[in-house]
């Protein structure tokens, strides 16, 4: 695994579209500390955090140093009365429009946050998978990835949720092991079975106890981020050796993106987030060639 492969995220700084998640760091000083750390590309962060004009968006990243390599996108996709095409075409135009390959897609529940979700009838999974597919085929069109990012507090989320759109679409994966192991998700696992389904990677280690707490329903999500549910690579439960192993075996080429999701409760002093950042950074280039 090249070293030129490793991503940044500006969530890992607690930058996130959340309403209420926490204190927001401005752009410059997440750049600047990205570029201060040797990383070379970047997910965008939330809609409106960057500059909105792809190429105004695409040259502040590069004044740091920094390419894009996609961003998040969560969008209602059960919704038989909602055309998700219209979010899509324009988010995967800014992509095209910035240099960034990967859509990261998230089967948004329509509700603010990720404390809660609905269950789907077996129409609405129809609906999502069909929208799915038609999806995959817009984004491919414009000679990008589309990746579905199973993600706490969506519709996508346990590893029943993942065997459906496995099954019933042709969609490829975000890989994110926090996510999945609080949903109650070995990832390592699920590589294994669908290494092949697998576009991008969202490295995050865990809590395990507060993943189970999340996935058991006695702590939300929001409550375990606040509380320490992620931690930097290498001091938490995944087993994050096995899965980037295992992936590199079974052929991936594409990013790995440091996500340490974080809610800050005001500017922070000393170096912040970017301590966790420098411990994840140098965990994983001990892996890396």
């Amino acid at each position: 695994m090249e070293r030129g492969r490793i991503a940044g995220a500006p969530i890992s700084w607690g930058v996130s579209e959340v309403d209420g998640w926490g204190f927001q760091l401005p752009v410059e000083r997440v750049l600047e500390e990205m570029s201060r750390l040797g990383l070379t590309a970047t997910e965008f962060g939330p809609e409106g955090w960057l500059p909105r004009e792809p190429a105004t968006r695409a040259r502040t990243l590069g004044e740091h140093g920094l390419t894009a390599v996609g961003g998040f996108l969560p969008v209602v996709l059960h919704d038989a009365g909602h055309d998700p095409a219209p979010e899509l075409d324009a988010f995967a135009d800014a992509c095209v429009a910035a240099g960034a390959m990967v859509v990261v897609l998230a089967a948004a529940t329509g509700v603010t946050g990720y404390d809660a979700r609905p269950e789907l009838t077996d129409e609405q999974w129809r609906t999502l998978c069909v929208n799915l597919d038609v999806l995959d085929d817009r984004v491919r069109a414009r000679g990008l990835s589309l990746a579905l990012h199973p993600h706490v507090g969506t519709v996508v989320e346990r590893a029943e949720d993942v065997g459906t759109v496995m099954a019933r679409s042709r969609v490829a994966l975000c890989l994110d092991t926090g996510h999945l192991m609080a949903a109650g998700v070995d990832p390592l696992p699920l590589a294994k079975v669908h290494a092949e389904r697998v576009r991008h990677v969202h490295l995050k280690d865990v809590d395990a106890r507060l993943a189970t707490e999340v996935h058991e329903g006695s702590v939300s999500f929001s409550e375990a981020v606040r509380g320490g549910l992620f931690r930097p690579l290498g001091r938490g439960d995944v087993d994050v050796v096995g899965l980037v192993t295992t992936l590199e075996e079974r052929g991936y080429d594409g990013w790995y993106v440091l996500e340490q999701d974080v809610m800050l409760d005001g500017d922070p002093t000393g170096d912040g987030p970017l301590e966790d950042v420098r411990t994840s950074l140098a965990y994983l280039e001990g892996l890396a060639s």
